[in-house]
Order: structure tokens, then sequence, then C-alpha cells
């Protein structure tokens, strides 16, 4: 037996550096602009004062492998919100690249600094590669979570995606990517919820999507194509824009409850959630408690995924880019 288990933990140390030699080799160092600016058509939105998004995390908060700053998910989100709101938004992105959980720290200081109105964190994949355990991790998201809905900021954590569908990854590596990606994704699920922020799952934007559609990834098979950032762009924007109070109420008329009774302990909350892309976890009360016999009270949504600006309507919508 100890052979046997000596073997296979050779084989999968040899599949993991395959794995990430392959996806280093492919994947470009070039960053996509920074796309910060205020976003918003002036007939639209007037003279209102801006909203904030502060964005953080790490490549897919930046948008590597893209060219261009419309194509990021931080900009289509500002210029989407911007129509929701009739207001302009204001964007600021602090994602770093390759960036951990453990360095939230340093974005979240730079960011309260912006007093955001909202927050989206986007993060998780590089702890998984990492082998960082979950409880370490999400003690930093929870952290950044009550420092900014301390100063009155809304946050949306998008989750850890499935990384159980990234083509240089070999089996059985690739199944245990899977199992350590919905871990991550349920353990960031009760810690944000638990801090007062909401979550939007992003499993299977990396998994069976992506597989049946590989114009979804980039050149490097591992961080999204511009399609594979807006399909995370338009799975986000219904829980940012319901946290902002823009979410139009007509829209939710296409919602798309798991089961009758949406409301669960977050335990089996954030377990339901983990494989189910697009599944809005937030804090709720039952008969004025927002604690039962099991913990907290989530409640779950699932919404249609909505139509966001195309790239080039994006860039129309940026009128006073910020230096």
């Amino acid at each position: 037996m100890g052979v046997t288990f000596g073997g296979l933990f050779l084989l999968l140390r040899g599949e993991a550096k395959m794995a990430r030699r392959a996806i280093a080799a492919r994947t470009t160092k070039q960053l996509p602009p920074s796309g910060n600016g205020v976003y918003g058509r002036p007939s639209r939105t007037g003279r209102r004062k801006p909203l904030v998004l502060a964005v953080l995390g790490d490549s897919t908060g930046v948008g590597l492998g893209v060219h261009r700053a419309a194509e990021t998910p931080g900009v289509l989100l500002a210029a989407a919100l911007a129509e929701l709101a009739e207001r302009p938004v204001r964007l600021a992105v602090f994602a770093v690249s390759g960036a951990e959980s453990r360095e939230l720290p340093e974005q979240v200081e730079q960011a309260l600094a912006e007093k955001p109105d909202a927050v989206l964190i986007m993060i998780g994949a590089n702890d998984v590669t990492t082998r960082t355990r979950p409880s370490v991790s999400v003690a930093y998201q929870a952290d950044a979570v009550r420092q900014f809905r301390a100063i009155g900021a809304e946050v949306v954590v998008a989750t850890c995606p499935d990384l159980g569908t990234i083509r240089p990854i070999a089996q059985p590596l690739r199944q245990l990517a899977r199992h350590w990606s919905r871990q991550m994704a349920a353990a960031q699920t009760v810690a944000v919820v638990e801090a007062g922020g909401r979550t939007v799952s992003l499993g299977s934007i990396l998994g069976p999507t992506f597989a049946r559609d590989r114009g979804m990834f980039g050149a490097d098979e591992f961080h999204p194509s511009a399609h594979g950032y807006a399909a995370a762009a338009a799975t986000i924007l219904p829980s940012l824009a319901d946290a902002l109070g823009v979410w139009p109420a007509a829209a939710d008329r296409g919602l798309r409850n798991l089961r009758r009774d949406t409301v669960r302990p977050i335990e089996r909350a954030a377990a339901r959630a983990a494989g189910r892309t697009g599944t809005e976890v937030q804090p709720t009360e039952v008969r004025g408690s927002g604690t039962g016999p099991r913990g907290p009270w989530a409640r779950l949504r699932r919404r249609r995924l909505p139509e966001l600006p195309t790239p080039e309507q994006a860039e129309r919508a940026e009128h006073v880019p910020v230096t």
C-alpha cells in the first residue's frame, strides 16, 4: 500500500510540474491596459457623482490575456453598471496577476483610500495551485470583506472557478483540481457571507462551458479569452448591481430558484453553490433572525445572464479618463 501511495504522489507531482511548465510557457507577460477611468454616457448619467467600483484579486481581475482594456471584466462591469444606475461609475483596479489571498491586505489598503461604493474580489485559483489551506485563504478574504463593509461598501466575491477542465492538467490531477477548487469555493462562500458580503459562483465558467467551447480560453488554455471574461462579467453583474440597488426588479422575473425554498444554513448553501455557475449566496434572515440551529442563514439565487455592453460600447462609454 505504501508503494502504491508513493507512486501516486510521484505521478501527481510530475503532472503538476508539467502543467505549470505548459501554462507558464504560453502565458503572456503583457498586461492589458488598466481601464481605470469614469464610465457612463453623459446623456444618460448627467452630472451625478460617480459610483466607485474597486476590483481586487488576481489575473482574472486584471483581465490577463486580452489586449484591450474594454475586454477586461472591470471595464465591462463599470460600463454596464453606469447604464443600469444612470450614473457614472469610476473604475479602480487593484488586482495583481499571480496574487494569492495572502496578498489581499495591500490591495485592500489601496482600495480603501478610494472610498469605494462597491468592491469586486476575484481570487482563489492561485491559492488552489499553491495548495494553500482554504482556512488560511478565506481568513484574508473575510478580513477584506469586513473592512469594506465597515465603510459601507458592498462586496461581491467571485469564488474560485473549477480548475478541473484545464487542458494542460492531466488525470488524475485534473479530478483532484476540481475537488480542491470546489472545496475552496465553498469555504470562500461561508467566510464571505458570514463577514457580510455576498458571493457568486464562477464554478463552470472554467468548467463544462469552457470544455465545450475552447474559444472561451486564452492562448495558454488557463486564463479566459475576451469571450470568457465577458461570460464571467455577465455572471457577476446581477449580483453587483443588486448589491448597489440598481438591478431592475423586472429582470428578476426570470429568477431561477434552485428549489422552492432557497434559504438554507450557510454550510449547505455554500456546498450547493460551489458547483453551480452563477449561483449567488448572500446573508438573510428567517423570522427576524440571521442564525438558525445549524448556523447563519443564507439565500441562494440564480438569474438569467444579462447582455453586457460590447467592448466597443464600453470604450465609447468612457468619458473621463483617470490618470
